[in-house]
Protein backbone atom coordinates (compact mmCIF):
# COMPACT_ATOMS: atom_id res chain seq x y z
CA UNK A 1 0.00 0.00 0.00
CA UNK A 2 1.54 3.52 -0.74
CA UNK A 3 2.52 5.96 1.99
CA UNK A 4 1.26 9.28 1.53
CA UNK A 5 2.58 11.89 3.45
CA UNK A 6 0.68 15.09 4.86
CA UNK A 7 3.10 17.88 5.98
CA UNK A 8 0.97 20.11 9.01
CA UNK A 9 1.86 22.73 11.67
CA UNK A 10 -0.34 24.07 14.49
CA UNK A 11 -2.14 26.81 13.00
CA UNK A 12 -2.95 24.47 9.53
CA UNK A 13 -6.71 25.19 8.60
CA UNK A 14 -9.00 22.33 9.87
CA UNK A 15 -10.59 21.23 7.31
CA UNK A 16 -8.18 21.33 4.84
CA UNK A 17 -6.47 18.86 7.03
CA UNK A 18 -9.01 16.12 7.47
CA UNK A 19 -10.80 16.25 4.37
CA UNK A 20 -7.23 15.12 2.30
CA UNK A 21 -6.53 13.03 5.06
CA UNK A 22 -9.58 10.75 5.75
CA UNK A 23 -10.37 10.66 1.57
CA UNK A 24 -6.68 8.77 1.07
CA UNK A 25 -7.89 6.56 4.30
CA UNK A 26 -10.55 5.96 2.37
CA UNK A 27 -9.09 5.20 -1.13
CA UNK A 28 -6.93 2.69 0.93
CA UNK A 29 -3.29 4.50 1.05
CA UNK A 30 -1.31 4.72 4.14
CA UNK A 31 -1.33 8.03 5.57
CA UNK A 32 1.28 9.51 7.89
CA UNK A 33 1.57 12.98 9.22
CA UNK A 34 4.80 15.06 9.89
CA UNK A 35 5.38 18.10 11.58
CA UNK A 36 8.09 20.34 12.75
CA UNK A 37 8.11 17.90 15.83
CA UNK A 38 6.03 14.65 17.10
CA UNK A 39 3.47 16.64 19.19
CA UNK A 40 -0.26 17.20 18.98
CA UNK A 41 -1.49 19.53 16.50
CA UNK A 42 -3.98 22.49 17.31
CA UNK A 43 -5.84 23.33 13.93
CA UNK A 44 -7.86 26.70 13.40
CA UNK A 45 -10.57 27.10 11.31
CA UNK A 46 -11.25 29.92 8.84
CA UNK A 47 -14.83 31.09 8.10
CA UNK A 48 -15.84 34.24 6.35
CA UNK A 49 -18.12 36.56 8.34
CA UNK A 50 -19.91 39.02 6.68
CA UNK A 51 -18.45 42.41 6.90
CA UNK A 52 -15.17 41.28 6.76
CA UNK A 53 -12.66 42.02 4.32
CA UNK A 54 -10.60 38.72 4.99
CA UNK A 55 -11.73 35.38 6.68
CA UNK A 56 -11.54 34.99 10.55
CA UNK A 57 -10.13 32.66 12.93
CA UNK A 58 -11.47 30.35 15.09
CA UNK A 59 -9.86 27.06 17.10
CA UNK A 60 -10.31 23.75 15.47
CA UNK A 61 -9.53 20.30 16.55
CA UNK A 62 -5.94 18.61 17.69
CA UNK A 63 -4.04 15.47 15.85
CA UNK A 64 -1.05 14.22 16.47
CA UNK A 65 2.04 14.27 14.17
CA UNK A 66 2.93 11.09 13.36
CA UNK A 67 7.14 12.02 12.94
CA UNK A 68 8.67 15.09 12.79
CA UNK A 69 10.15 16.43 9.67
CA UNK A 70 13.74 15.58 10.81
CA UNK A 71 12.82 11.80 10.36
CA UNK A 72 10.88 11.66 7.38
CA UNK A 73 12.52 10.09 4.40
CA UNK A 74 10.84 11.54 1.12
CA UNK A 75 12.12 8.59 -0.85
CA UNK A 76 9.39 6.15 1.23
CA UNK A 77 6.79 8.15 0.24
CA UNK A 78 4.71 8.15 -3.08
CA UNK A 79 3.45 11.90 -2.61
CA UNK A 80 2.49 14.83 -0.63
CA UNK A 81 0.13 17.43 0.61
CA UNK A 82 -0.12 20.39 1.87
CA UNK A 83 -2.59 21.91 3.86
CA UNK A 84 -3.20 25.86 4.17
CA UNK A 85 -3.99 27.86 7.28
CA UNK A 86 -1.12 29.77 9.24
CA UNK A 87 1.10 26.29 9.13
CA UNK A 88 2.68 27.25 5.60
CA UNK A 89 4.21 30.94 7.14
CA UNK A 90 6.29 28.77 9.48
CA UNK A 91 6.90 25.60 7.76
CA UNK A 92 8.75 27.06 4.75
CA UNK A 93 11.71 28.43 6.96
CA UNK A 94 12.51 24.61 8.28
CA UNK A 95 15.21 23.65 7.05
CA UNK A 96 13.81 19.77 6.90
CA UNK A 97 10.49 20.97 5.38
CA UNK A 98 12.44 22.54 2.61
CA UNK A 99 14.41 18.75 2.10
CA UNK A 100 11.51 17.03 2.10
CA UNK A 101 9.16 19.12 -0.28
CA UNK A 102 12.06 19.35 -2.66
CA UNK A 103 12.26 15.88 -2.93
CA UNK A 104 8.63 15.11 -4.46
CA UNK A 105 9.28 18.41 -6.57
CA UNK A 106 12.76 17.32 -7.88
CA UNK A 107 11.45 13.23 -8.25
CA UNK A 108 8.06 14.35 -10.16
CA UNK A 109 5.76 13.12 -7.60
CA UNK A 110 2.12 13.53 -6.84
CA UNK A 111 2.13 16.66 -4.69
CA UNK A 112 -1.34 18.05 -3.74
CA UNK A 113 -1.50 21.91 -1.99
CA UNK A 114 -4.12 24.22 -1.06
CA UNK A 115 -5.02 27.61 -0.10
CA UNK A 116 -2.03 29.44 2.02
CA UNK A 117 0.01 26.10 1.09
CA UNK A 118 1.60 28.11 -2.40
CA UNK A 119 3.12 30.88 0.68
CA UNK A 120 5.49 27.93 1.63
CA UNK A 121 6.16 26.31 -2.20
CA UNK A 122 7.20 29.64 -3.74
CA UNK A 123 10.17 31.34 -1.84
CA UNK A 124 11.97 27.84 -2.44
CA UNK A 125 10.98 28.40 -5.95
CA UNK A 126 8.93 25.26 -6.87
CA UNK A 127 6.08 27.22 -8.66
CA UNK A 128 8.30 28.92 -10.91
CA UNK A 129 6.89 28.09 -14.09
CA UNK A 130 4.01 26.16 -13.25
CA UNK A 131 0.03 27.28 -13.09
CA UNK A 132 -1.33 27.00 -9.25
CA UNK A 133 -4.18 27.73 -7.25
CA UNK A 134 -4.02 29.30 -4.10
CA UNK A 135 -6.13 31.49 -2.23
CA UNK A 136 -6.86 34.58 -3.68
CA UNK A 137 -4.60 36.80 -1.66
CA UNK A 138 -1.81 34.25 -2.00
CA UNK A 139 -1.12 35.85 -5.90
CA UNK A 140 1.43 37.83 -5.59
CA UNK A 141 3.59 35.11 -3.68
CA UNK A 142 2.82 33.24 -6.50
CA UNK A 143 3.83 35.14 -9.09
CA UNK A 144 6.89 36.86 -7.36
CA UNK A 145 7.96 32.58 -7.20
CA UNK A 146 7.58 32.39 -11.14
CA UNK A 147 4.64 30.55 -11.20
CA UNK A 148 1.19 31.61 -13.03
CA UNK A 149 -1.95 32.38 -10.68
CA UNK A 150 -5.03 30.73 -11.42
CA UNK A 151 -8.30 30.90 -10.33
CA UNK A 152 -9.89 27.64 -10.22
CA UNK A 153 -11.19 24.85 -7.83
CA UNK A 154 -8.65 22.63 -8.98
CA UNK A 155 -5.44 23.18 -11.18
CA UNK A 156 -3.43 20.38 -12.43
CA UNK A 157 -0.10 20.93 -13.51
CA UNK A 158 1.98 17.66 -14.31
CA UNK A 159 1.92 15.66 -11.20
CA UNK A 160 0.89 19.00 -8.93
CA UNK A 161 -2.52 19.45 -8.01
CA UNK A 162 -3.79 22.81 -6.35
CA UNK A 163 -6.56 24.47 -4.65
CA UNK A 164 -7.89 27.91 -3.66
CA UNK A 165 -9.74 26.95 0.03
CA UNK A 166 -11.25 24.50 1.79
CA UNK A 167 -14.74 24.90 -0.35
CA UNK A 168 -12.72 23.66 -3.12
CA UNK A 169 -12.35 20.30 -1.43
CA UNK A 170 -14.20 18.24 -4.51
CA UNK A 171 -12.56 18.98 -7.53
CA UNK A 172 -8.90 19.36 -5.84
CA UNK A 173 -9.47 15.80 -4.50
CA UNK A 174 -11.15 14.59 -7.41
CA UNK A 175 -8.42 15.73 -9.34
CA UNK A 176 -5.51 14.43 -7.04
CA UNK A 177 -7.19 10.75 -7.30
CA UNK A 178 -7.16 10.70 -10.81
CA UNK A 179 -3.21 11.49 -10.52
CA UNK A 180 -2.46 9.16 -7.38
CA UNK A 181 -4.67 6.30 -9.52
CA UNK A 182 -2.33 6.56 -12.18
CA UNK A 183 1.33 7.13 -10.46
CA UNK A 184 0.75 5.40 -6.95
CA UNK A 185 -2.40 3.04 -7.05
CA UNK A 186 -3.24 1.03 -4.42
CA UNK A 187 -3.67 -2.70 -5.15
CA UNK A 188 -7.52 -4.09 -4.84
CA UNK A 189 -7.42 -6.57 -1.65
CA UNK A 190 -9.98 -7.66 -3.99
CA UNK A 191 -8.64 -8.28 -6.67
Amino acid sequence: MPKILIIAGDATEDLEFFYPYQRLLEEGYDVRVAAPSRKKLRFVVHDFVEGYDTFVEREGHSWPSDLALSEVDPAAYAAVVIPGGRGPEYLRNDPDFRRVITHFFDAGKPVAHICHAAIALAPLGLLKGRRTAAWNACAPDVEMGGGTFVDASAVVDGNIVSARAWNDHPDWMRAFMRVLRKEAPVESAEG
